[in-house]
């Protein structure tokens, strides 16, 4: 098994595709819009990796958040809301704004195992400060830490319940960010003392199971690298002042922020203490380039993505999805 996370270029895998991950045997898949039209489209794809994989229990990954992150949309699939919807319901009823989320979660969650989808990327933990840029924006759960943890923990909660993994995100903190990721190398010039509000969320949730990296160079830190890159942000500040020991995956390998060729940015991630290593284009040449740059997963990679495995049973508690997101707007409707 390799230490990566791959994307597939459409609706069904190509014989090139499935020859490619047969030989290269990657940990894990994640999915986008570009891979989806109905449901049962979509189960007969994730069925289609678990056979290339051979393993029943290979990760399958989606970014289903609500709002304008959602890779399943209407009319197949409902809308849900972003990430800020909850926070004035917490403003005034922090346990009922839980509760929303908690609903709301797991009913995102029951609708990806009905496809076979077992990993979701969210919550994100980003505490976006003013000036930031709108790329955490209405995702984010607010801009109080001990809210955003608060929503997190019940997000991941929700999401077991349906039988889904969550993923924490992006470790330590994007919400400071100038930039977008995606386009250029964000770089964080707060000092360690002003960093603690933004990684105080990610403690408090450092039990979760799965967790993405950012790639931002927070300049107090490790001036040169961004955390992706970065075996001090990684080993001093993610595995040691935040204590965090689940699996640890890269952000996308195909964002901007990270110069150099495929082979280097996935060996550069691997070197730096990420676990494995995320490519969304579907891109063949690219996946292939991000292959020959790494062996077998290492022992604590692979004990982690075991233990993550664990977590959860699959086929949740069997509360249908329409009473869960009444439940939500029930909720909702207090604020």
């Amino acid at each position: 098994m390799t230490p990566l996370f791959l994307g597939m270029s459409g609706t069904e895998l190509t014989s090139d595709e499935t020859a490619f991950f047969t030989a290269c045997d990657p940990a894990g898949f994640v999915l986008f819009r570009r891979n989806i039209t109905d449901r049962g489209q979509l189960r007969r794809l994730t069925d289609a990796l678990r056979t290339v994989s051979g393993r029943t229990d290979v990760p399958i990954l989606i970014d289903q958040e609500g709002g304008r992150v959602a890779r399943m949309r209407p009319p197949e699939w409902p809308a849900f809301p972003p990430g800020a919807v909850f926070g004035p319901l917490y403003d005034r009823a922090p346990v009922s704004a839980i509760e929303a989320m908690l609903a709301n979660a797991q009913a995102i969650g029951t609708l990806l195992a009905e496809v076979g989808i077992t990993v979701d990327l969210m919550p994100l933990l980003d505490v976006p400060q003013v000036g930031a840029h709108d790329i955490i924006g209405d995702r984010a759960l607010g801009r109080d830490p001990v809210q955003v943890a608060a929503l997190g923990r019940a997000t991941i909660d929700g999401l077991a319940r349906a039988g889904v993994i969550g993923v924490i995100k992006h470790m330590p903190g994007h919400g400071r960010a100038l930039v977008d990721s995606h386009v250029e190398l964000p770089v964080v010039t707060a000092d360690a003392d002003e960093l603690e509000t933004d990684i105080r969320p990610f403690r408090t949730l450092a039990d979760a199971s799965m967790a993405m990296t950012a790639h931002v160079v927070y300049r107090a830190w490790d001036p040169d690298r961004c955390a992706s890159l970065s075996p001090v942000v990684i080993g001093e500040v993610i595995r040691g002042t935040i204590g965090f020991d689940g699996l640890l995956m890269s952000d996308d390998l195909c964002m901007d922020a990270l110069g150099g060729g495929y082979g280097a940015r996935t060996g550069g991630v691997i070197a730096a203490g990420c676990d494995i290593a995320l490519h969304c284009s579907g891109v063949l040449d690219e996946m292939d380039a991000c292959a020959a740059a790494v062996g077998e997963i290492g022992a604590d990679a692979r004990r982690r993505l075991d233990r993550a495995l664990a977590t959860v049973t699959g086929g949740g508690d069997g509360t249908p999805y329409a009473a869960l997101a009444a439940r939500r707007d029930a909720f909702l409707a207090l604020a």
